[in-house]
């Protein structure tokens, strides 16, 4: 799969793992791919990133992502589905926490007095999935390579906290296909 993934692609894996690292988190989750995908200049996600106010919005997209995780990764759907049954996660995360400190949901990585357990990192099966999703989109456009841009959408494709902030965010399949596309339906050259 992997030698079809152009060099942006590729950076953004990289990026990725750069990011689960920096967490101090042993795997690479779906919210690695996207903030990856958000400190890339001179590609084409970038572009439709920036076209999309998304890269002004990076510190809200990485605090929403961060309450996610604290969350213990539930969604917005989740979280209102449970107010809906008269139980507010807030307050339980918060007694959770005032038991086991804070990020006790979160998932932590760390090992035995925070220290980070090094080596590889795999991918979750959800980060995996963004990847099979963006060869999805490639070969139904019978495309060769996989861009950036082909993650970005297989993000927006997803179901769950990652794909919610998007769309808190103003990104959805949509309108990167919009942005894509040129909003004429000519496509933006590679």
């Amino acid at each position: 799969m992997f030698e079809r993934f152009t060099r942006s692609a590729r950076d953004v894996v990289k990026g990725a793992v750069t990011h689960s690292e920096r967490a101090g988190h042993d795997s690479v989750e779906e919210a690695h791919l996207l903030l990856a995908l958000l400190d890339r200049e001179g590609s084409r996600a970038s572009f439709v990133l920036a076209a999309l106010g998304a890269k002004e919005r990076r510190d809200s997209i990485a605090a929403a992502l961060e309450e996610v995780r604290r969350r213990g990764g539930m969604s917005r759907a989740d979280v209102d589905a449970l107010a809906g049954l008269g139980i507010d996660l807030g307050e339980i995360v918060s007694r959770v926490e005032q038991v086991h400190g804070e990020g006790a949901l979160a998932g932590s990585r760390r090992g035995p007095a925070g220290v980070v357990r090094s080596g590889r990192r795999p991918f979750t099966p959800e980060a995996k999935d963004v990847l099979v999703r963006a060869l999805r989109v490639v070969t139904g456009e019978r495309g060769r390579q996989l861009g950036d841009e082909h993650l970005l959408l297989a993000l927006t494709l997803g179901r769950g906290a990652v794909a919610d902030v998007l769309a808190e965010h103003g990104v959805t399949e949509g309108s990167v296909r919009r942005v894509l596309q040129g909003g004429d339906g000519q496509a933006l050259a590679g």
